[in-house]
């Protein structure tokens, strides 16, 4: 057993020094770290009440639920259900840690209408992030939500929130890319068609506004361009987005999220945090 023991805490020591060494180096370099580059992607919610109870002061991004069983707690409540997303499979809250919270709160059990109890969120729900928290040395991120009650139509509103652990193969989220995490996300909670229209939206504004001023430059520059599309493209970390825009061409779609921006072409995609390119697909 003692044996066993030893050999378990150097690979502990060794992942922990290993993520420490990769959260510094970023920090370093000025490259956004994983949490950075997450924040950006998922906006979070603002929550208050008054006299009417809970409601939206400013809304997140708004994720759809891809599959059913997470289980939450009225937005009340004081504490919140951990669900674990693991292959594909989401595991809700175990038995142990249900009955822990029944006496810890002595009426866990009651109905709705008296003001306590859990409610299964169920695919095609619309939530909000509440919180984002990325942990290296257990390869895990967690994503705090909340229902969307408008959006669902639950009557009476009870803005269901819980927690969902993104559980990732031991070793392999230190190394992961933000898209990477993002998709995995996306297999639960997948950015809402309402959000990403609305951030199309607004991007087609701001473009409406600077459309002359594109156009006449890529008058000027027209000739640069098609010489310059005669040869190979390169598209590197840090680069901005006029730098890509004058290798690539003007994207297809632009989706503006905050930020965040993503400049989709025929067949890539090229993420941008805080006007610098983070990630290529």
């Amino acid at each position: 057993m003692w044996q066993k023991f030893e050999k378990t805490i150097p690979v502990i020591a060794i992942l922990c020094v290993m993520a420490l060494v990769q959260t510094q180096a970023a920090a370093q370099s000025g490259a956004p770290t994983l949490q950075e580059q997450l924040a950006a992607q998922y906006k979070l919610v603002k929550m208050g009440s008054d006299s009417s109870g809970y409601s939206v002061v400013e809304e997140g991004t708004l994720l759809a639920l891809q599959k059913g069983g997470v289980m939450g707690v009225p937005y009340s409540d004081k504490t919140s259900l951990i669900n674990k997303y693991e292959n594909g499979t989401v595991h809700g809250p175990n038995a142990a840690m249900t009955e822990a919270k029944k006496h810890l709160l002595g009426h866990f059990s009651q109905t709705q209408s008296e003001g306590q109890t859990t409610h299964l969120l169920k695919k095609g729900d619309k939530v909000y992030p509440t919180k984002i928290d990325v942990k290296l040395d257990k390869d895990l991120v967690v994503m705090g939500i909340v229902a969307c009650d408008t959006c669902n139509n639950t009557d009476p509103p009870i803005w269901a929130k819980a927690n969902v652990e993104f559980q990732f193969p031991k070793g392999s989220l230190a190394k992961a890319s933000a898209g990477d995490v993002e998709d995995t996300i996306g297999q639960l909670l997948a950015i809402s068609d309402d959000s990403q229209q609305q951030a199309q939206g607004g991007d087609q504004q701001g473009g409406q506004q600077e459309g002359g001023q594109q156009q006449q430059g890529q008058q000027q520059g027209g000739g640069q361009q098609q010489q310059a599309e005669a040869e190979p493209q390169t598209i590197q970390m840090g680069m901005t987005a006029d730098q890509v825009q004058a290798a690539m061409g003007k994207p297809t779609k632009m989706v503006n999220l905050g930020p965040k921006q993503i400049y989709v072409y025929k067949d890539l995609k090229v993420t941008f945090l805080n006007g610098k390119v983070v990630d290529v697909q």
